[in-house]
């Protein structure tokens, strides 16, 4: 896993350039934000199983076909299955938060998620409402807990539900 400092100076490595002034201000905003995104980080971890209960309630709650016969979340061993997985984005969710990088989602979630789902007939597009909700509600907790910038939880949500929407929606 890299993050966005290690990335950026990869990339401007392998070109053989200098850092010029669009690295810099990228650096310069990973670390001015860096305070937020550990503190954020923080906030998930010790609300992580009540963040996923509470999205896991409101997705059902607009999607309920997933816990009704025939849904992808009926039987109890499909909404475990359901609430672990939402657990799972979550958890490198946070990872890529405090990273300030996406790069962790492609390599431990995403690939390996799509197929899987696919391979199930699992619906994506109850995922990255799910996904959605939960961005949400750790913006809430984030804002509560006196982040000056609770907006920097979104990045790696709107990443998780872009890339599994570009695919499968």
């Amino acid at each position: 896993m890299r993050d966005a400092v290690t990335t950026l100076i990869r990339t401007y490595d392998n070109t053989g350039r200098y850092l010029d002034q669009n690295a810099l201000n990228s650096i310069k905003s990973y670390f001015d934000s860096g305070l937020d995104r550990v503190k954020a980080a923080a906030v998930i971890s010790a609300n992580a199983s009540e963040i996923v209960k509470a999205a896991g309630s409101q997705l059902f709650e607009q999607v309920p076909e997933l816990i009704r016969p025939g849904g992808n979340a009926y039987t109890t061993r499909r909404y475990a299955a359901c609430l672990r997985d939402m657990d799972y984005y979550l958890r490198y969710g946070s990872y890529a938060l405090v990273a300030g990088n996406s790069d962790v989602l492609d390599e431990r979630v995403l690939t390996g998620l799509r197929e899987t789902y696919n391979s199930l007939g699992v619906p994506i597009g109850s995922t990255v409402i799910g996904i959605q909700i939960m961005k949400e509600i750790v913006k809430a907790k984030v804002a509560e807990a006196g982040v000056t910038d609770a907006s920097v939880v979104e990045a790696p949500f709107d990443y998780m539900s872009r890339e599994l929407s570009e695919l499968s929606v």
